[in-house]
């Protein structure tokens, strides 16, 4: 479980049920009327059982009594007619829920997708993935049947209860009382109950999570498994945890099953005790047999209410902790869309509108990481001419990938600040700015869509098929043409169905298919071949001359792709110019282009070339 959902489950896990389940009203608000009506109509239904004990008294005192065969019919009719009514009225009560519920779960299910997709990258980064699926899952599944059945029964079982306790004490006070004495033992136990229940319910719902993640992993990360020979590993670690699943499971069953036995056990000593009460009152006189029939019966009509408290308390439990979990992620901030300043200020002084892309005093720190660690990127002051193509170098784990990231605000500077044509990118909406970049990333990423679905995500203005047919030549990508269906053909989820160089392709087709002002990509032919390679470069080129590009290089061949090169070392640009200066001038550069092994000696620096 991540270290936020652990935190939060501490700071949370005291909130009553009855407070965390109160967050849904929004959702339930719109649905109230029908919900309400849903209710009103059960606790009638429910109450028509209590009519039931009366009819029977009647008939046992009259007709049965007098030896009335036409009044005994006459009751079996009213006890017939009872039940039809009742049935339909539960029928009745399940139509009217149905389909508002069901809107419900959806609303929930649209609102924690849209949130998930504005929550800031470093979010995504702390949660495992499984954790998120079974919140947007099994969750809300917990929740709309909590809505559906638990609550309205609650309200209909306490009604029920009240009611059938008072048609009791009216009928004899004194066997009433006999069992109203559990009550308060009842009453302590379910307190116990829940609290303990609530634990085992939140633990099992996170581990439900966990082996989600486990499950969703090795399933992406099929081929790794199967080319390691780690099935049976993989499969020893599945079974660990679902055992730990089902013996937090078996906790739940534990309590549930104590909490039944208590809530039946009293009621039937207590109903025992009536019994024997109430037959010894009839047989001295003091109570008819009418009477004593219709106690038993409406007593053994409040055993389900009574008996499902369990229940019913136990799937309220689960329902609130998954509102919990849910409101975990929904309580998240999500990136702010607004304009932070006036998006349509002036350049600032000394820049004009077609400045480039510019870093000033640039630092970032990843939010997890520990204040006193040091920056993964210090006082980085940078400068990308408009039209210009900037190659980004350095050795690995220098930061290039996270200097790339903060141009489309994928995560936000620490320090300083990134300006596009003078515009503060904090000050411009996340919308426009996304419009302005185009990212391809090292690690290609594509969808369970068609190729063209797939490429046309980078420009949804873009809807010739002459754009579509341009990106895919720029990117060398003519593959798609013997697809079983071309550019319609579904490439399966990641992409899995392609290569590794192909997956690249399709991904910087995508970046450049709506002609961007600005250009950030992150090595994006290191999967390639190197007559791929120096085909794409050539179709890459006529792009890069229309745009603003930064372009992480690890290869010289990428690094010709650019104007001039920056050198990116301990989280600060420590050299700029053209390859070949850089060549020339900076050991560091020398090693990282040409496979250089820089050795300090007695007398200076001594070069070897491996």
């Amino acid at each position: 479980m991540p270290t936020t959902t652990r935190a939060t489950t501490e700071t949370t896990g005291q909130l009553s049920a009855v407070r965390t389940l109160l967050r849904l009203w929004p959702y339930v608000r719109p649905v109230r009327a029908r919900w309400a009506g849903a209710a009103f109509v059960a606790v009638l239904a429910s109450c028509l059982a209590l009519v039931f004990p009366l009819v029977l008294k009647w008939i046992v005192d009259g007709p049965v009594t007098e030896r009335d065969p036409g009044g005994v019919w006459l009751g079996a009719g009213v006890l017939l007619a009872l039940g039809i009514a009742e049935a339909l009225l539960f029928g009745l009560r399940r139509w009217l829920v149905a389909r508002p519920l069901a809107g419900v779960e959806a609303a929930l299910r649209a609102d924690l997708y849209r949130h998930l997709q504005r929550l800031p990258v470093s979010f995504h980064d702390r949660w495992a993935s499984g954790q998120l699926l079974s919140r947007g899952t099994t969750d809300l599944m917990v929740l709309r049947m909590f809505l559906a059945f638990p609550l309205t029964f609650l309200i209909v079982n306490g009604v029920t209860i009240l009611a059938g306790l008072s048609v009791l004490i009216v009928q004899d006070w004194g066997l009433g009382l006999v069992l109203l004495a559990p009550a308060v033992p009842l009453i302590a136990f379910c307190y116990r109950f829940e609290g303990g229940y609530a634990k085992a319910s939140r633990r099992a719902q996170d581990q439900v999570g966990d082996l989600t993640t486990v499950v969703e992993e090795s399933v992406l990360g099929i081929r790794v498994i199967k080319g390691f020979g780690r099935h049976r590993s993989q499969a020893r670690a599945f079974r660990d945890l679902a055992r730990t699943v089902r013996g937090t499971e078996l906790v739940k069953a534990r309590l549930l099953a104590g909490i039944l036995t208590v809530i039946t056990l009293l009621p039937e000593v207590a109903l025992g005790a009536a019994l024997v009460i109430g037959t010894i009152q009839v047989s001295d006189g003091s109570l008819s047999a009418g009477t004593l029939v219709a106690f038993l019966s409406t007593a053994l009509a409040l055993r389900w209410p009574i008996e499902s408290i369990g229940f019913l308390l136990a799937m309220s439990q689960e329902a609130a902790t998954a509102t919990r979990r849910y409101f975990e992620v929904m309580d998240s901030d999500p990136e702010d869309p607004r304009v932070l300043a006036d998006a349509d200020a002036a350049p600032d002084a000394g820049q004009h509108a077609d400045d480039g892309l510019r870093f000033e005093g640039v630092a970032f720190r990843y939010p997890d990481a520990a204040e006193d660690s040091t920056p993964t990127l210090a006082r980085v002051d940078l400068h990308i001419r408009s039209g210009e193509t900037m190659a980004l170098v350095g050795s690995t784990g220098c930061g290039k990938t996270t200097l790339t990231a903060l141009v489309p605000r994928l995560y936000d500077v620490t320090e300083g600040r990134i300006t596009l044509d003078g515009r503060d990118i904090t000050a411009m909406p996340r919308a426009e700015l996304r419009e302005l970049v185009s990212v391809a990333f090292e690690e290609p990423t594509l969808f369970s869509a068609s190729v063209a679905e797939n490429v046309l995500m980078g420009a949804p203005a873009a809807t010739e098929p002459a754009q579509l047919e341009q990106a895919l030549d720029v990117a060398q990508a003519g593959f798609v043409n013997r697809l079983p269906h071309g550019v319609d053909t579904e490439v399966g989820e990641q992409g899995l169905s392609l290569s590794g160089g192909q997956r690249q392709r399709l991904a910087l087709a995508r970046s450049v298919v709506g002609t961007p002002r600005f250009l950030i990509l992150d090595d994006p032919l290191s999967a390639l071949d190197v007559h791929t390679e120096a085909a794409v470069e050539a179709a890459l080129r006529r792009v890069l001359a229309d745009s603003t590009a930064l372009v992480v290089a690890h290869r010289p061949s990428t690094v010709l792709l650019a104007d001039r090169v920056a050198l990116l070392s301990d989280g600060r640009i420590t050299a700029v110019g053209t390859h070949h200066e850089l060549l020339r001038k900076n050991a560091e550069y020398r090693h990282l282009m040409s496979g250089e092994h820089t050795e300090e000696t007695g007398s200076g620096t001594e070069t070897e070339r491996v």
